[in-house]
């Protein structure tokens, strides 16, 4: 017969299962269980969110039926055997998530204790539901990566099977290279937001500190862009970005920035399937990405309501795709978007996308076959689009001095000491006003009429 705890889980499940609500003990000790009618969604029904000031509404959703309630009234001892026992439902928290704000607002209801606890026990979860500060998702990814690089190494020295061996190391590598892309450059701090360990891996690794940087810019990739294979990478162009938007921000304010110059973040962001030459010709993953990046973006602004940082999104080829999808919906808003090689999506103009004062810049490589395509339903570089031009083919830098290269075919708009490359930083750090545009007929350092917000 079932006892205790065990009891409690076993109807919570089934009654979780039969009809989507809790049952939870209204004291971890109790024997007998309380049954609520909230289903597991309440929160991410909830059209409130918590940013840096707690309201009521975290209150409410504490003493909820849902499992974010469940948890902040568990005490730290009864946590671990709570996940145990709603790992399913756990995990379809980041499936169907919470509003971030909302997650926000409840773990700062849990004591150190707690979160600790809840940390350790599913550092799954909590490493990649928004709303968790990212300092604590840094630690509970990493915590996650290396249970996860040991489990996958016991399996590969029992492993029976050639097939079984060979994805289990391919498992393997991936994660390694995760590891080697979390360490740190010129003293930097990296940190791992995000991290998916199934066989589509997913993750997102900024450089700098997203909880108090004042710039903050998300790069969205296109195609054949894995984290097994190209995290490493993708995390060096963000480094780039990041030194480069640094450099920019010393020469602007030069003595009067002194050791307060504004602090940037750059996030190397792997948060979708990027698709491959066999599937590039749908929507299906540019939607999921552009789900993906929705909550990315919705999540740094819950966490940073008080101090907005200045958002960018810089994206590329499929990824503005997803990127487009995510800011024709009106539900997040960012202060800078640049494409970079897009085919397009719906939006036929800047007025149909969630960028404010239409600071959307566009950047065209010569002998890139996707640009002009209008592949998914528009051409964010012709004229009637409305975007600003970004130069991508190299030249003088009209305030350094320094020569530039360009940037030639689809591929190569990331590329450190590009036209592109300085002139993302600039948008990053809100000085658009002195973006390249690439105007030859104006010569190739001509900079553009559009002024820093």
């Amino acid at each position: 017969m079932l006892v205790g705890f065990a009891a409690i889980f076993t109807m919570t499940s089934v009654v979780a299962g039969m009809t989507g609500a809790f049952v939870v003990p209204a004291n971890a000790a109790a024997a007998a269980p309380v049954s609520v009618v909230s289903s597991v969604s309440a929160a991410s029904d909830s059209k409130s969110t918590i940013g840096d000031a707690p309201t009521g509404n975290a209150s409410s959703i504490a003493t909820s039926g849902s499992i974010l309630g469940a948890l902040s009234r568990l005490s730290a001892a009864d946590l671990p055997s709570f996940v145990a026992g709603h790992r399913s439902d756990l995990d379809r928290l980041l499936v169907d998530p919470p509003k971030a704000g909302d997650v926000s607002g409840v773990w700062r209801l849990l004591d150190p204790v707690k979160q600790a606890a809840l940390m350790k026990a599913a550092p799954h979860v909590i490493g990649n539901l928004e709303g968790i500060p990212y300092e604590v998702r840094g630690r509970a990814n990493v915590i996650d990566l290396q249970r996860t690089m040991t489990d996958t190494t016991r399996k590969l020295e029992t492993g029976d099977g050639r097939a079984v061996r060979i994805e289990l190391q391919r498992k393997l590598t991936t994660l390694g290279n995760v590891e080697k892309a979390l360490k740190k450059s010129d003293g930097v701090t990296r940190t791992l937001v995000s991290l998916d360990t199934s066989d589509n891996a997913k993750a997102s690794i900024v450089i700098g500190d997203l909880a108090t940087a004042k710039y903050v810019s998300v790069l969205v990739p296109g195609m054949y862009m894995s984290v097994g294979e190209q995290i490493e990478d993708w995390a060096k162009t963000a480094q780039t970005l990041y030194d480069q938007q640094t450099e920019w921000l010393h020469r602007v304010l030069g003595p009067r920035g002194g050791s307060g110059t504004p602090g940037v973040a750059t996030v190397a962001w792997i948060g979708y399937q990027t698709p491959v030459l066999m599937n590039i010709g749908g929507m299906k993953l540019a939607t999921e990405g552009a789900d993906s990046l929705e909550r990315t973006l919705e999540g740094i602004q819950a966490l940073r309501q008080t101090n907005p940082p200045y958002l960018s999104v810089f994206a590329h080829s499929y990824g503005s795709t997803a990127a487009l999808l995510a800011l024709e919906r009106g539900s997040v808003t960012v202060d800078a978007l640049a494409l970079m090689g897009s085919p397009g999506s719906d939006a036929q103009s800047v007025s149909d996308l969630s960028v404010r004062d239409g600071n959307v810049f566009v950047g065209q490589a010569g002998l890139d076959p996707v640009v002009h395509s209008g592949f998914f339903g528009s051409d964010p570089g012709s004229p009637s689009y409305g975007a600003k031009p970004m130069g991508v083919s190299g030249g003088v830098d009209a305030i350094t001095g320094v020569e530039l290269t360009g940037s030639s075919g689809h591929n190569e708009y990331f590329t450190a000491g590009t036209e592109c490359m300085r002139n993302l930083a600039l948008i990053g750090i809100d000085l658009g006003g002195l973006v390249m545009s690439g105007d030859k007929d104006a010569g190739s350092s001509h900079v553009t009429t559009a002024s820093g917000r």
